[in-house]
């Protein structure tokens, strides 16, 4: 006999002896079903049966052939139906769950990195170009980056205010150490006085605007970015622990164990009989994938839009070049800003100090470190485009989870014998329907009736988080922004980058110089306590 032949032949006998395995007229003993009932539920139960006999009391295994099963047995069989189909999505979900939680903590992590970077590259320049006013405006500072970051995160910061606020704290340094060196005043009460004519004197001209309109271009975004990961971990986790009908878990507990009452116990369901039960089931989840799909192409929206002085990256790195030109203006300007300054606040009792400077020690250079150009190819832009081209794959994830299961796992493969709820099969015959709860109308195999509370909360939130998406994408020509927390300033932008905006080749490039830190310590900050991470306060050189 040639090696065909017998191969075929032995495939007709392992055909033969499956069908013939699974008639339960011909199981004389429950023996492998009580081992497979001991071994799947951990632990025995009495009463089981050590031969097929009738089983009047099923309430869904039923058949009219002797059975190996019991009501009990029926019972456990419920409960483990149920528990595999939640492992079931959890394992279908895992790589979903994993990027979006993985790229979310990644994309925070960068967001920390980058406000740290920010602020060393705005202290390094009062240390380096006003040092007379370094230490001075350090709080601020520090001050202004804490509430980035808070704002970035989802705390209930307006930026309107905390921009305000920062160059409020800069005009009298500015003045005091400027307009007017060599001086300072004693007096508070002055101070205040300055700080407070501020917005009435513009002393920085439009510098204050640009960076309110820059910020909220680019931290809104981001900060709604980030929002709309945290609601997709939250969507995956509610499906994941979704609670089924019990037409649904009857309908499981038909198609994956009363085979075993039968001594079926390697038999697996028809392709089509799987599809109409998992299609059942998830009929409600099903709904969600239009919104899904609608979900993921909003955050590849915005995050295609996030560039130039939408990108929080290029604007955070960028931030110390606008306080540079903002501190030239008002140092220009500074015989009118005097007189200004006079007519408002009056003339000050002054006496000459000696302001803090910044200090280096050059024998601490050893101990330094380096902030460097960042590589362009880990700009936060390529991680979101990579991150974006992966979860593209997922955009069918709920529309296609019931075929999923049963084609990777759960139903036989083509052209053998299958079970098809009451017996083995050749195939099933059965009309299979579609996915998504309109086409559950014709299943055979399991009633779907109304809808489900939890879905449609959460059709809800993707819903609203759509609508943030989209209303957070620049638009080509225009975009209106809604500064604050709560409003604020409503801002016309347009979508192009300009010179005005910090993007032209006048100063506001990309930085490129190496600088070096030394003489760095930790040091307690509000940003440290809210994110868990150090920040360095350093002595600073080039």
């Amino acid at each position: 006999m040639d090696a065909p032949t017998w191969l075929v032949g032995w495939r007709c006998l392992l055909l033969l002896a499956l069908v013939g395995s699974t008639r339960s007229e011909g199981v004389q003993s429950c023996e492998e079903v009580r081992k497979l009932f001991q071994w799947r539920l951990v632990g025995a139960i009495k009463g089981l049966p050590d031969s097929p006999r009738a089983g009047p009391d099923l309430q869904v295994c039923t058949s009219e052939k002797p059975t190996c099963c019991t009501r009990k047995m029926e019972e456990r069989y419920q409960t483990a139906a149920r528990q595999d189909m939640q492992q079931a999505l959890q394992t279908s979900s895992s790589t979903l769950k994993f990027l979006i939680s993985r790229n979310a903590a990644a994309f925070q992590e960068t967001l920390e990195t980058l406000i740290r970077q920010a602020e060393n590259y705005t202290s390094i320049l009062f240390c380096n170009t006003y040092r007379n006013m370094a230490l001075e405006a350090a709080a601020s500072v520090q001050e202004f980056f804490t509430d980035v970051g808070l704002y970035l995160f989802g705390a209930d910061v307006n930026p309107e205010e905390f921009v305000n606020r920062f160059f409020d704290s800069l005009f009298p340094l500015v003045y005091d150490h400027l307009i007017n060196p060599g001086v300072a005043d004693s007096s508070l009460e002055y101070s205040e006085c300055i700080r407070m004519a501020r917005r009435d004197l513009s002393p920085f001209g439009n510098i204050p605007q640009r960076v309110m309109g820059q910020m909220g271009r680019s931290l809104l975004p981001s900060r709604t970015f980030l929002q709309a990961l945290n609601l997709g971990i939250e969507v995956i986790n509610t499906t994941d622990h979704l609670h089924f009908s019990k037409e649904c878990s009857r309908a499981v507990l038909r198609m994956q164990y009363c085979p075993y009452c039968q001594g079926l116990t390697l038999s697996k369901p028809c392709m089509g009989y799987c599809l109409n039960v998992m299609r059942g089931c998830l009929a409600h989840m099903a709904e969600l994938n239009p919104h899904w799909h609608a979900y993921i192409r909003s955050l590849e929206e915005l995050s295609d839009a996030m560039h130039g002085t939408y990108d929080v990256e290029h604007v955070l790195l960028n931030f110390h070049l606008l306080v540079n030109d903002a501190v030239m203006q008002a140092h220009l300007d500074g015989p009118k800003l005097s007189d200004q300054v006079n007519k408002i606040c009056g003339r000050p009792s002054r006496t000459p100090t000696q302001s803090p400077r910044c200090s280096f020690d050059e024998s601490k250079e050893k101990y330094g470190m380096k902030i460097s150009a960042r590589n362009e190819e880990e700009t936060l832009a390529n991680r979101r485009k990579e991150f974006i081209n992966n979860l593209r794959l997922h955009r069918t994830f709920y529309g296609a989870l019931a075929d999923q299961l049963c084609v990777n796992d759960l139903a036989a493969a083509d052209g053998l014998p299958c079970w098809n709820g009451e017996d083995i099969v050749k195939s099933y015959t059965q009309h299979v329907v579609g996915n998504g709860i309109k086409d559950q109308s014709g299943n055979p195999e399991i009633k779907v009736k109304g809808t489900d509370p939890v879905i449609n909360q959460i059709i809800d939130k993707l819903k609203h988080v759509i609508q943030l998406l989209q209303g957070r994408s620049p638009k080509p020509d225009k975009w209106e922004l809604q500064m604050g927390s709560g409003g604020g300033m409503a801002e016309q932008v347009s979508g192009d980058c300009d010179d005005e905006d910090g993007c032209g080749a006048s100063g506001s490039g990309e930085v490129k110089r190496t600088l070096k830190v030394t003489d760095c310590r930790l040091s307690k900050s509000r940003l440290e306590s809210a994110f868990q991470l150090p920040l360095i306060d350093c002595v600073l050189s080039v």
